[in-house]
């Protein structure tokens, strides 16, 4: 009963934004490339919405995407140290914790960070790539202002990463999860807790079981 509350509550969001734009369910369809059936069912409470509809509504109904994903129920803020300190170092059970939250397509994410780590690849063999890392890495770091495991773990990559010893094919891997941190827009917002850090978590463990091969 709480589930259905809380789609209810995105479907009234969403009828009284389209209302407020005055626009149809198949001219949102035309706006956003969700089929008018899927707009329908998650107005209508019969279908849970993804985050990439939740972003293709938000920027086309000029609202926030923070409010629609409370109105579709799922948790924001608190918790946010724990949450970070809970994250786990298994692919596969970062697997299973995005899957628990239906807000995430799972297979979409991995597809994601892995394509955006084959080009970070290259992208770390080249100067600029190269002088990124060297002058952003720690800039970011600050930004963030967090610990936890994969923060430890993206601080050891950059040591080996400026270590003159390591080799330049391992050190182009290790680039490419120290540019995915600094430079991929996340796909997953950071204030969705504790999902909003785990595709940063999964970079850098495809990176790390690459390393170990």
């Amino acid at each position: 009963m709480l589930e259905k509350n809380k789609e209810q509550n995105l479907g009234l969001l969403i009828k009284t934004l389209l209302k407020k734009h005055s626009l149809s369910m198949r001219k949102l369809s035309g706006l956003t490339g969700i089929d008018t059936a899927t707009i329908s069912r998650i107005v209508n409470g019969k279908q849970q919405a993804k985050l990439n509809h939740l972003q293709q509504f938000a920027y086309h109904l000029n609202t926030s995407l923070e409010k629609l994903i409370e109105a579709a129920g799922y948790e924001m803020g608190g918790g946010k140290e724990e949450a970070k300190s809970e994250i786990l170092y298994s692919v596969d059970t970062i697997q299973k914790i995005l899957q628990s939250f239906k807000l995430v397509d799972t297979q979409f994410t991995l597809a994601h960070v892995e394509k955006e780590l084959a080009k970070f690849e290259q992208y770390a063999q080249t100067e600029e790539g190269h002088r990124i890392i060297c002058e952003d890495f720690k800039k970011k770091i600050e930004q963030v202002g967090s610990v936890g495991p994969f923060i430890e773990q993206l601080k050891q990559m950059n040591i080996q990463y400026c270590d003159p010893t390591t080799l330049s094919a391992e050190r182009a891997v290790i680039g490419s999860a120290l540019l995915y941190f600094i430079l991929s827009a996340d796909i997953i917002p950071d204030y969705v807790y504790p999902i909003g850090y785990l595709d940063d978590t999964i970079a850098v463990q495809l990176v790390l079981k690459r390393l170990a091969k």
